[in-house]
């Protein structure tokens, strides 16, 4: 049995005439000999009535702080709405269409409520439904504990519910639907020459992902490169063959100009605050160690670490910058703030150890008398946090000099 796993997101799912469009996916794959299971989203973005966002306001309109469980238990139907009328239209163009929510589906998680992970996806009913030639029409972004309480996966959690259904069924490809045509070298609002890459490795998409580009949740790409099923990101408005994801190492088709690319993309996250600790150049190692369990202990993710004799640099996302300085101030450290930063970052699996990565990176910010704050990198990316102000030309001269149009 040839299974494909698609999914559509919010702006694929919000109109008749975008249903449509998907309908057609989901009957060219059928008439291509697939049994395709389908994943949705909640309809549209924030705004529309049964968009996720929409019904995180309505809960909160009771209780700004609303337990998380009670917020999961409202957050489900946004999906459950865009299951049903997917499953409506698709059985009024012929196609006998099953309705599934995430624990129908199998999808068994842990009670982290609002972030929940996967601890097992039991396919036994979809295979089942898949035998009958019924198309299931899956809840993305949803699971179900043990306990048979309802839970979400985190933003993004849809394309998450479609890798952990294409692992759970070997699927041939797991399909992911979205507005743009694929995975772009930049942000096309800021440079407008990125392109289209062909084909990425699951490696450079994680990091892209974690960098801050919105291509697809990297919990995803994990869970796919585990059973090495191929991903395409591809528009639900066009044609256009999409990118695939793989390990294209092993892929006959991927041609030498993809495999020895330096760089594959340029990113950049923002709403980032820099905070430095002074330490006593005695303090030894402990006092880092105590540094980063505070910042742990309080919930609190830290990226760009830098440590040195008597100091510590790390940055943290603005919302958390108020708890972080509570924290660090009780235990008694002389704290430095810098807010309004941003992280620009270039990815590649091609730059390991190749000479002069770093010294293109630098020339190209520094070209451009962008201040450079702070520096991190590793076999596949590099990243700077530069002043939020220099965000939009540190990204379109690291495109440039990266020859990423080309």
């Amino acid at each position: 049995m040839r299974v494909i796993v698609q999914k559509f997101g919010g702006t694929s799912v919000a109109s008749p005439e975008v249903r449509e469009l998907v309908m057609r996916k989901i009957a060219k794959a059928r008439d291509q000999g697939f049994n395709p299971v389908v994943v949705v989203s909640a309809m549209g973005r924030q705004g529309a009535p049964y968009a996720t966002d929409t019904l995180i306001g309505v809960a909160r309109t009771a209780y700004k702080n609303i337990a998380a469980r009670e917020l999961d238990q409202i957050m489900y139907c946004g999906e459950m709405i865009s299951a049903v009328v997917m499953a409506g239209t698709l059985q009024a163009a012929g196609m006998d269409a099953v309705m599934l929510t995430g624990g129908h589906a199998g999808i068994i998680t842990d009670a982290n409520f609002t972030d929940a992970r996967i601890l097992k996806c039991d396919p036994t009913r979809l295979i089942s439904l898949l035998k009958q030639r019924k198309v299931p029409v899956v809840c993305g972004f949803q699971g179900m504990t043990a306990e048979n309480e309802f839970t979400t996966l985190g933003r993004g959690g849809s394309d998450t519910t479609a890798a952990a259904l294409g692992a759970a069924l070997n699927a041939e490809m797991v399909e992911i639907y979205t507005d743009v045509d694929g995975i772009m070298t930049a942000d096309p609002r800021i440079v407008n020459n990125a392109k289209i890459l062909d084909c990425i490795s699951y490696g450079e998409v994680c990091q892209l992902a974690h960098q801050g580009a919105k291509v697809i949740h990297p919990r995803a790409v994990e869970i796919a490169m585990q059973k090495n099923i191929p991903l395409i990101v591809k528009s639900t408005f066009s044609d256009a063959p999409g990118t695939l994801i793989t390990n294209i190492a092993k892929e006959d088709t991927v041609g030498a100009d993809v495999i020895d690319r330096v760089a594959t993309g340029v990113t950049y996250l923002t709403n980032i605050v820099q905070i430095k600790v002074q330490l006593d150049d005695a303090a030894g190692n402990d006092a880092s160690f105590q540094v980063f369990k505070t910042m742990a202990d309080s919930g609190i993710s830290v990226d760009l670490i830098n440590v040195h004799p008597g100091q510590i640099m790390f940055t943290i996302n603005a919302d958390h910058a108020e708890r972080a300085l509570v924290k660090l101030k009780r235990q008694g450290y002389e704290i430095e703030v810098l807010e309004n930063c941003a992280k620009v970052s270039v990815v590649g699996g091609g730059m390991r150890e190749v000479p002069g990565v770093m010294a293109s990176f630098i020339e190209a910010l520094t070209k451009n008398r962008i201040a450079i704050l702070q520096t991190v990198d590793s076999h596949t990316s590099i990243s700077a946090l530069v002043p939020h102000s220099d965000v939009e030309t540190a990204v379109k001269s690291l495109h440039e000099k990266f020859s990423l149009s080309n």
